[in-house]
């Protein structure tokens, strides 16, 4: 695993307030690598990324988040998945051509919707409206509402021809002291306002650290990985085709040669021919039987 691609946690010994530090390269790059998507995609891709790989991190239990942006205007929706092991996968579908437009305007009438499911309790979903300049200050409005605490969202992503990298930081109040110091989130909150795109991505975490907040006192855990992983295989593709009629798919075999299933997500294809079909209808295949 690439070393850039790591989450830290950390906490200020003498504020009430704690931190996370996302940065990306492997993960984000394997994300749009397999789609020819137009750049201004990839730039939200990546701080989608960032975002639900922070967001992620709050979790207290096992499971989940689904972190999608919807509209009416050009781009559709561009979704990423993330589990708390921080295994990430994301899509982005999009309709006529985009521009080098703002935020705004490539999300019209567009919400950011965030859905929770843990493996054990009920799913919670929670949706705000893209009304913000940028989509860190729309997740920062996602905070205020649903959980009604002061949070501070950083965002960046540099795409050239060095590669591509993207990155993020999240401050919040600790939900026990939601009604603590505002002064220590303010000044911690302006402190983080003043990393640069290049320091977040370029710099080891410690260092930016160091260099926003070397007057406090700050405890940084260690790091979590963060990894690209879709999660398709052949079978899980044969328990979609298990629910189609069987001679439909005998047809489309001798039409075609085969019965093609695409993952949306990393562009891998899976072929099914007719003894494929015919173990499928039979409840006779699995991960093994299905040569992937």
């Amino acid at each position: 695993m690439n070393s850039m691609d790591q989450l830290y946690r950390y906490i200020f010994n003498q504020a009430d307030v704690r931190g996370e530090i996302v940065q990306l390269q492997d993960s984000f790059k394997a994300i749009i690598g397999e789609h020819d998507y137009p750049l201004a995609i990839q730039h939200l891709l990546g701080e989608l990324l960032a975002a639900t790989s922070l967001l992620t991190a709050t979790l207290k239990f096992e499971g989940d988040i689904a972190v999608q942006l919807q509209s009416e205007g050009v781009i559709k929706y561009i979704v990423v998945n993330g589990t708390d092991e921080q295994k990430m996968r994301g899509i982005a579908r999009w309709q006529g051509e985009v521009l080098d437009q703002d935020f705004s305007q490539l999300f019209e009438k567009g919400i950011l919707a965030i859905t929770i499911t843990p493996k054990e309790g009920e799913r919670y979903q929670g949706v705000v409206a893209l009304d913000k300049p940028s989509l860190a200050e729309c997740l920062e409005a996602y905070f205020l509402q649903s959980e009604q605490l002061p949070t501070k969202v950083i965002l960046k992503t540099r795409i050239d021809d060095n590669g591509v990298k993207a990155g993020g930081m999240l401050l919040q109040v600790l939900p026990a002291s939601k009604h603590g110091d505002p002064q220590q989130f303010e000044h911690l909150s302006q402190l983080t306002d003043t990393i640069s795109c290049d320091e977040l991505l370029d710099l080891a975490a410690q260092d930016v650290l160091y260099r926003l907040y070397h007057q406090e006192e700050v405890e940084l855990y260690a790091p979590q990985s963060v990894i690209f992983s879709c999660g398709c295989s052949k079978a899980r593709s044969a328990v979609a085709l298990a629910s189609v009629e069987k001679q439909e798919l005998l047809d489309i075999v001798s039409d075609d040669g085969f019965v093609s299933m695409h993952c949306q997500y990393c562009n891998t294809e899976y072929q099914f021919d007719a003894i494929d079909i015919e173990a499928i209808h039979s409840g006779q295949y699995s991960e093994n039987s299905l040569p992937q």
